[in-house]
């Protein structure tokens, strides 16, 4: 994974894991890896990792039992909001970046109906 120096290395793991929850990688009630393994596969701090977890488990994105390991939510209503929050974060994203080229909202949404990437996904 290549980080982004602008956003802390434990939010961007973090939204990593969210969006594999999201996507379905990750299943509800899986077990999550542990915080040495995690450290290896995103090349991190053990205690970054921990870090992780900790935000995880405040967003009730997963949750720990002692000594069986850090599980991702069973809540299939919290990934539906999950979900939810993160394609807003893109729409948002797309459009303060489309305003920023001159766009208004209605002209960036009419580009966007317009894109190869709306054709491709039709067909």
């Amino acid at each position: 994974m290549e980080y982004n120096p602008a956003l802390p290395i434990y939010l961007q793991v973090a939204n990593s894991i969210k969006r594999d929850i999201v996507t379905g990688r990750l299943e509800l009630g899986a077990r999550l890896p542990s915080v040495r393994d995690l450290a290896v596969a995103y090349t991190i701090n053990p205690n970054t990792v921990s870090r992780v977890y900790k935000e995880l488990e405040m967003e009730d994105v997963c949750f720990t039992r002692r000594g069986m390991g850090t599980f991702v939510t069973q809540d299939p209503e919290k990934v539906k909001n999950m979900k939810r929050e993160m394609a807003g974060t893109l729409i948002y994203e797309f459009l303060e970046g489309m305003k920023q080229l001159g766009f208004t909202q209605e002209e960036a949404i009419k580009v966007l109906e317009q894109s190869e990437f709306q054709e491709k996904e039709e067909k």
